[in-house]
């Protein structure tokens, strides 16, 4: 049995440590987690070091409890509007008689990194989406294909440096080493999407607290990316001023009686809610706070809609939306964005899970298996594969072709 790997998700509004396993089954077991509310986040970034190392620390003390074990190094889910994606094409040209080998993928993705990023801007990862060799197009993995011309169409995530070396600061200060910086929404996708819904094409939504994260697969490879900056702390806010409350009291609202879809509530339903003023309580109908949440769950939805209108994508999605995060297992959030995006929508959760399993089984905690997956992923290729190409955005092991291609690409 492989050794238990540390997974850590830190987003704007929690803080998720996650130690597990992979079992011979191909099961994950989970041996511990952690969950605090977050502090020094906004908007998927670091804005306090100290404060943010400080849930870090906190959350990975938890996890640590349950399992059992102390860890020394973590995978890390990086977020926030900085973060961008484009695609690029690499070519190199084979030179064995013996068929493409690993170095030539190798050479093949370095020639796809060589895109212009300013100086303030760092590759987070380089992942092949498929391969053309001598003019076959289609392919998915070339080694030991017998060709003479071979290139590589990639998806090139690039993030911050500030922002970056901020997250990464925050781990080294609670602590902790980072193994690698995976992307959110890529994390997810292992933990929420099936090998067919990524072939036929899909769209990630990962809808947390100040981000939506957005992931189009299409012929089992990403696509594009996205960090759109509205999350579900927003619609919070949003009953904050609309009921004219206080945050805390915004929150169990939306927690405990929330909908995005007024059709679905009744205008009888009247809650009595903590408010400003002389009287400190205020009645409300749940419609009204329908409403107000309707609101900010279509204008989410209208955001992914535009940018699967941008991709060209917008009718050759047949497997849907899956929708995962925090917010999407608000009530009604569904049909919003199905009546949005006039897609298939559905819900998605880890699956395959045992030990601890009923702590992480909810959209939730998506990302946060999903990195232990990528995780194990990272390893399985570490074992097989030599470590190739420099240290990118504090991920010293990013280049390595058997983690990236095994993560992304089927077979």
């Amino acid at each position: 049995m492989a050794s238990p790997i540390a997974a850590l998700d830190i987003g704007t509004t929690k803080t998720c440590a996650l130690i597990g396993e992979i079992t011979d089954a191909g099961t994950w077991r989970i041996l511990g987690n952690g969950v605090v509310p977050s502090r020094g986040m906004r908007k998927g970034v670091v804005t306090d070091v100290k404060e943010t190392a400080l849930a870090i620390a906190s959350a990975v003390e938890q996890a640590e409890r349950v399992a059992g074990l102390a860890i020394e190094s973590v995978y890390v889910g990086i977020a926030g509007a900085h973060i961008q994606g484009t695609n690029s094409r690499g070519v190199v040209a084979i030179h064995s008689t013996r068929g493409v080998t690993q170095d030539d993928v190798a050479r093949a993705l370095e020639s796809a990194e060589a895109i212009a990023v300013p100086m303030n801007r760092e590759i987070v990862h380089v992942i092949p989406r498929g391969f053309t060799l001598d003019g076959q197009d289609g392919v998915k993995d070339p080694l030991g294909m017998v060709g003479f011309r071979l290139e590589v169409e990639a998806h090139v995530v690039t993030g911050a440096s500030a922002s970056i070396q901020n997250l990464i600061k925050a781990v080294e200060a609670a602590g902790l080493k980072t193994t690698a910086l995976v992307l959110e929404p890529l994390a997810a996708s292992e933990a929420v999407l099936t090998p067919a819904e990524k072939e036929m094409g899909v769209v990630l939504v990962d809808i947390g607290g100040g981000t939506t994260d957005i992931a189009v697969f299409v012929d089992g490879s990403i696509w594009h990316t996205v960090i759109l900056p509205t999350g579900g702390i927003h619609i919070t806010n949003d009953l904050a001023v609309g009921l004219r409350a206080p945050f805390d009291a915004a929150e169990e609202i939306k927690l405990k009686y929330g909908h995005a879809d007024p059709d679905q509530v009744l205008d009888t339903d009247l809650i009595d809610i903590a408010a400003f003023g002389e009287e400190g309580r205020r009645v409300v109908t749940r419609r009204h706070i329908a409403e107000i949440i309707h609101a900010r769950a279509e204008e989410i939805c209208q955001l992914i809609l535009t940018e699967i209108q941008r991709l060209g994508y917008d009718r050759l999605l047949p497997a849907g939306v899956v929708l995962c995060g925090g917010t999407a297992e608000l009530n009604g959030i569904k049909s919003v964005a199905r009546q949005v995006l006039d897609l298939p929508v559905r819900v998605g959760a880890p699956r395959d899970l045992e030990g601890f399993a009923d702590r992480v089984s909810s959209a939730a905690f998506a990302t946060s298996v999903g990195l232990l997956q990528w995780g194990w992923q990272h390893q399985q290729s570490q074992a097989n594969t030599a470590p190739r190409g420099r240290s990118r955005a504090g991920n010293p092991l990013a280049g390595l072709l058997g983690w990236v291609r095994g993560a992304v690409l089927p077979g």
